[in-house]
C-alpha cells in the first residue's frame, strides 16, 4: 500500500465555491493524520474567487498547527494556448506551491497539439509546481509529450483523486491517467496525489487515486505522498 502523507490541493469558501472554512479544513487534515496539507484557492480568473490581495496577505498566516505543516498557494488557471497564467510572477513567487490547471470557464478548447502547447506553456513558469488534473477528456493532450516535459522542467503530475470519482464531471480520467501513469513509469517521472477537496469531508481522501496506482502496480518511490519531506523539493516553500 502506498503510504500518504499529504495532501496539496484544497480549497476554502474563499474560492466561491467550495464549502468550508481554512480552520476546518485545518481540522480535517489533522483528523485524518496528514503531515502536510496545502491551501490553493482557485486564482481570480475563476468566477467568484480571490483578488489578487487575498494572495499577498498569505504571510500573516502561520505555517504551523501542532505537528502538521499548513502551507498557502494557488490553482492557477491557464488561459490560452501558450500557458499564460491569471497572476503575476511578483505574487507567485510568494506563494508556498502553485498548481496551473486547465478549467473551462477560464479556457476554450483547442486541439491535442494546442491544449498541450498551453500545458508546457505552464511549466515553463519557475513558480509552477504542479499540473493539477491533467486528466479530462474534454482538453485531449499529447500525453508523452507532457510527461517528458514534467520531468525537464521538474514539475509534478497531479493525479486527482476527485476526477476519478464517480460523480466526477471530468471526462475519461482513468483511461487518461492509465496513459499518463504509464508513460511515468517509462521516464521515470514523479507524480503527486491529491483530493482537489472543496469541502472539508474530502480533505485527504485519495482512495480513488491510490487504488488506480496499485491496480498498476506504480512505484511508490515515484510517489511525492509517500515522503514528507520529498515534495519540498518541488515547491517554492523551504521548510528549512
Amino acid at each position: 500500500m502506498i503510504t500518504d502523507k499529504l495532501d496539496m490541493h484544497t480549497h476554502t469558501i474563499a474560492s466561491g465555491h467550495a464549502y468550508n472554512t481554512r480552520n476546518e479544513m485545518i481540522a480535517a487534515a489533522a483528523e485524518c493524520g496528514l503531515e502536510i496539507l496545502a491551501i490553493t484557492e482557485h486564482a481570480p480568473a475563476m468566477p467568484g474567487s480571490c483578488q489578487p490581495i487575498y494572495f499577498s496577505n498569505y504571510k500573516v498566516l502561520p505555517r504551523k498547527h501542532g505537528e502538521m505543516t499548513v502551507l498557502y498557494g494557488t490553482e492557477l488557471n491557464i488561459l490560452d494556448y501558450a500557458g499564460h497564467v491569471d497572476l503575476p510572477d511578483e505574487i507567485l513567487r510568494e506563494m508556498d506551491v502553485v498548481l496551473a490547471s486547465i478549467h473551462p470557464p477560464c479556457y476554450v478548447p483547442g486541439t491535442v497539439e494546442e491544449n498541450t502547447s498551453a500545458y508546457l506553456g505552464a511549466m515553463r513558469n519557475p513558480y509552477v509546481n504542479i499540473i493539477g488534473h491533467p486528466d479530462d477528456g474534454r482538453f485531449p493532450i499529447d500525453y508523452e509529450t507532457l510527461v517528458k516535459a514534467a520531468k525537464e522542467y521538474h514539475v509534478l503530475l497531479e493525479v486527482n483523486s476527485t476526477s476519478l470519482s464517480p460523480v466526477s464531471f471530468r471526462m475519461g480520467a482513468r483511461e487518461n491517467y492509465l496513459e499518463m501513469l504509464g508513460l511515468c513509469m517509462k521516464y521515470q517521472a514523479p507524480v503527486i496525489v491529491n483530493s482537489d477537496a472543496h469541502a472539508d469531508v474530502w480533505v485527504g481522501e485519495h482512495a480513488f487515486a491510490l487504488k488506480l496506482l496499485e491496480e498498476m502496480g506504480f512505484p511508490e518511490e515515484l510517489v511525492i505522498n509517500a515522503s514528507s519531506g520529498a515534495v519540498y523539493d518541488y515547491i517554492n516553500y523551504n521548510c528549512k
